[in-house]
């Protein structure tokens, strides 16, 4: 019997943002199939990627990935990995699921690399960082930016302050891609 591969969703760092680190998302797709990846799909332009594959160790898997990504294209994103099963857990965990009018496309989660550890997380929930709200729950960071995430002065001192690598995505974005993610599984 065959076990199904597991999905992954990938999402990359800093790219396609500001008309730097630029990428096409078809040479993604074909980069990914390069390294054995199989049934690369992506979301949007900022380098989300889900994909079957076998590989266990996600952490050298995204290393892999960001270094395959330097050769092709001369920079190197930070790349940080979820599971499917990890990618429901962070939508079963969000802290905002309950409040009533809240706008999905300023509700943000920034996945971490790693856990910032409990000095990192400390120095987050003392930051006042009205009008914006934010949790943090394991390796991921909801926060809400009620004017929109664009002019809020927050995340570079969130960035300062966690000492791990992030990259953020809008809900609508988490939820797409746990859809992709669900609809890879089921087909």
């Amino acid at each position: 019997m065959l076990l199904a591969m597991p999905i992954v969703i990938s999402m990359l760092r800093g790219v396609n943002v500001g008309g730097r680190n630029q990428i096409k998302m078809d040479a993604l797709r074909a980069l990914y199939e390069s390294l054995g990846l199989r049934d690369p799909q992506t979301h949007i332009q900022s380098g989300n990627v889900i994909f079957r594959t076998q590989a266990r160790d996600l952490v050298r898997l995204a290393r892999r990935i960001e270094v395959a990504i330097e050769r092709r294209v001369g920079f190197r994103p930070c790349v940080i990995v979820r599971t499917a099963s990890e990618l429901r857990d962070v939508i079963a965990r969000n802290p905002f699921a309950k409040r009533r009018g809240l706008d999905p496309r300023k509700l943000v989660v920034s996945f971490l690399v790693s856990d910032p550890g409990p000095e990192a997380r400390d120095k987050v929930l003392r930051i006042k960082p009205d009008p914006e709200e934010l949790r943090i729950d394991g390796r991921e960071l909801y926060v809400y930016y009620p004017h929109g995430m664009g002019q809020s002065k927050l995340p570079p001192v969130l960035d300062r302050t966690l000492k791990t690598p992030a990259t953020a995505r809008n809900w609508n974005s988490v939820t797409r891609m746990l859809e992709m993610a669900e609809d890879m599984e089921s087909g």
